[in-house]
C-alpha cells in the first residue's frame, strides 16, 4: 500500500468515526499524524480527499454485501441485507453515504458526483444478491430499486430510534417474496 492509499484508508476510518459534515483538514491531519499540507500533497485537494473517502467507504460496504451468501428466499434476502446494513461497520458507511447524499441533493460538489458514481455499483450488488436469492430476472430491476429505496428511508429513520427494527421491514420482505413468486407469462 502506497502513502496515498494509506492516508485514504486512515482518513476513511476518521470520517466514519467523526462524520463528513464539518470535516476540517487540520484536525484530520493531526489525527493521522501528518500535516494538512501533506494531505493536500498526496490527495490534491479537500474535494479529492472527500471523493476518495466516499469511494473507500463504498468499497468496504460493497465488499461485505458482495460476500453475503445467497439467502434461501427473496424475502429472507431483504432481511439478510438489512441485517448486514445495520451492522456497526456497515451502518457507519451508510451514515457517511447519507451525509454525502444529503449534501449532494443540494448540488454541492464533490458530494453529488461522488454519490452518483457509487449508486450504480451499489444497486448492482443489491440486485446480484437478490438474483442469487431467487428474485426472477423480469422483476429484478424494480425489486432491487424498491429494496434500496426502502433501505435508504430506513437509514434516515435509524438515528431517531437506535437499535429498533424499522417499521415496514417485515412488510417489505413479504412484498419482495410475493413479487418474486409472480411470473410474467
Amino acid at each position: 500500500m502506497d502513502r496515498r492509499e494509506d492516508l485514504v484508508e486512515r482518513a476513511t476510518d476518521y470520517v466514519l468515526e467523526h462524520g463528513l459534515v464539518g470535516l476540517s483538514l487540520r484536525p484530520l491531519a493531526a489525527a493521522l499524524g501528518t500535516s494538512d499540507r501533506m494531505l493536500l500533497y498526496h490527495l490534491g485537494s479537500k474535494d479529492e480527499l472527500v471523493v476518495a473517502v466516499i469511494r473507500c467507504s463504498t468499497h468496504r460496504a460493497l465488499a461485505q454485501l458482495q460476500a453475503l451468501p445467497a439467502s434461501p428466499s427473496a424475502g429472507r434476502a431483504v432481511l439478510d441485507q438489512w441485517r448486514l446494513r445495520s451492522a456497526p461497520q456497515q451502518s457507519r458507511c451508510e451514515r457517511l453515504y447519507v451525509e454525502a447524499s444529503t449534501l449532494g441533493v443540494f448540488g454541492e460538489e464533490p458530494y453529488a458526483s461522488a454519490v452518483a458514481a457509487t449508486n450504480a455499483r451499489w444497486l448492482a450488488a443489491v440486485r446480484d444478491h437478490l438474483a442469487a436469492s431467487g428474485v426472477p430476472e423480469d422483476h429484478l430491476e424494480g425489486v432491487a430499486g424498491l429494496v434500496d429505496a426502502a433501505f435508504m428511508g430506513f437509514a434516515l429513520d435509524a438515528p431517531l430510534a437506535p437499535g429498533a427494527q424499522p417499521t415496514g421491514l417485515a412488510a417489505l420482505a413479504e412484498a419482495v417474496e410475493a413479487l418474486a413468486a409472480v411470473r410474467h407469462g
